[in-house]
């Protein structure tokens, strides 16, 4: 990826976050809720969670979402002062369903 291409780097660095975030595994009120030190698990990597795996389709689902987050912020932004931020998010959401279309057959 040629590095003057800022539309693709943005919208790959958001959506790789969006991917990292969807595979967290959520906290549950209980371990919110601090034990006793005596209970405390002791040694290094005790406290790491195990992140989830998203399926492909899951991921698919993931890209097309921060694809549609794009496209609908930038219908939001009507002003000709917004002209440029509304094109440079069209062109993120362009980078990403190109992704997921595939290449063109050229």
């Amino acid at each position: 990826m040629r590095a003057r291409d800022k539309a693709a780097v943005s919208a790959l660095r958001t959506t790789l976050a969006a991917l990292d975030n969807a595979e967290a595994v959520p906290v549950g009120e209980a371990a919110l809720r601090g034990g006793s030190l005596e209970e405390s698990p002791v040694g290094a990597g005790t406290t790491e969670a195990v992140r989830r795996e998203l399926s492909e389709g899951g991921v698919v689902d993931v890209v097309r979402a921060e694809a549609a987050e794009r496209l609908a912020a930038a219908a939001q932004l009507t002003a000709p002062a917004q002209a440029d931020r509304a094109a440079r998010l069209r062109a993120e959401a362009a980078v990403l369903l190109r992704f997921l279309d595939g290449p063109d057959p050229a």
